[in-house]
């Protein structure tokens, strides 16, 4: 890693575990002006934040084949809006058999992802399992808002038909993820692991403190999707190159050619809101979170060799171990 793409991970890296930090500061001053249960609010901040999000697996195809050949990349590219296509038409027709499906795949992508960004990130060989990381990292944000207290309330503003999806097992889930959690921060606390373990705090706190669109939606747009656009820019020389001037220029690199698919993405879901008859802005938020979940299957599967890659690979150089930078670093790059 170069000291430019260095500083694009630790930039990022502070940004959305400040975002998260953020959105709770919020929430709870919400709260304390009694509009903590007022739903627009939520949908529209929930819309916008996933909307901040959808760039960051649009370069898929380059990232995964850069080698392809332009009539075999236009094959490979049909290929992934099929299956997100088939993906759309299986959620909306078997509801809560396909949020089942995604809650599992995404708890699963997004703690490996984190797991693989931190990794990428280290200068030095951790103690700690990657596991011990990922586990928590990927159901706090995923399982804690779908069966907290709230739960109910946020999925009857998204899709009624999504309410009791856990057939009577939420106090399990909730609990099993609690305590990975409390688990996780522990061992990373005793491994002097201490900004690691700040992260997991944050997830807690978001997801714990903030209603459930709020939670998934801040931590999908302001964290995973930033997390993965910095990874990236080690992927894409122009990105690398420009990230050697400026971190943020760089990290912007990585983002621009992603910005079709947002577009696409919003007048997609524009669509088939109104093919189906629904409304602003909750059916909207459901189509939007639909397509966000579709596209999420073909971008776990290709994004899964770069991950695979990060979280295995022993070699001397700076992607190969998990642990975070030392708090003297980070804090001397990031000025």
């Amino acid at each position: 890693m170069t000291p430019g793409t260095a500083r694009v991970f630790r930039r990022v890296r502070t940004v959305s575990t400040v975002a998260a930090l953020f959105a709770v500061a919020v929430s709870m001053t919400a709260s304390l002006f009694g509009a903590a249960g007022t739903a627009q609010w939520q949908v529209w901040l929930a819309v916008a934040a996933l909307a901040v999000g959808i760039p960051h697996g649009a370069m898929d195809h380059l990232v995964t084949v850069p080698s392809m050949q332009p009539a075999r990349m236009a094959l490979f590219i049909l290929g992934y809006l099929a299956v997100t296509a088939l993906v759309v038409v299986a959620i909306l027709q078997w509801n809560v058999i396909g949020f089942i499906a995604v809650v599992v795949m995404s708890a699963v992508h997004f703690g490996v992802g984190d797991a693989a960004f931190l990794r990428q990130l280290s200068t030095q060989r951790s103690r700690v399992p990657w596991f011990v990381y990922a586990l928590p990292a990927g159901a706090l944000p995923v399982v804690v808002p779908l069966t907290s207290a709230q739960a109910d309330a946020a999925l009857t503003l998204v899709n009624p038909g999504l309410v009791a999806w856990d057939q009577g097992t939420a106090p399990l889930l909730l609990g099993a993820t609690l305590v990975a959690g409390v688990v996780g921060v522990v061992w990373l606390v005793i491994a002097r692991q201490y900004r690691d373990a700040v992260d997991l705090i944050a997830l807690g706190l978001l997801a714990l403190l903030t209603p459930p669109l709020v939670a998934f939606a801040v931590y999908f747009g302001l964290w995973h999707a930033q997390r993965h656009t910095a990874r990236l820019v080690l992927e894409l020389p122009g990105a690398t190159a420009r990230a050697e001037h400026s971190a943020a220029a760089g990290f912007v690199k990585a983002v621009l050619p992603g910005l079709p698919a947002l577009i696409g993405t919003l007048v997609i879901a524009g669509g088939l809101t109104w093919w189906t008859g629904g409304s602003l802005p909750n059916d909207y938020l459901w189509i939007v979170l639909v397509v966000i979940w579709a596209l999420t299957v073909p971008h776990m599967a290709l994004t899964w060799r770069l991950d695979r890659q990060a979280l295995t690979d022993d070699s001397a150089s700076s992607q190969s171990s998990f642990s975070t930078v030392s708090a003297s670093s980070s804090s001397s790059s990031d000025t």
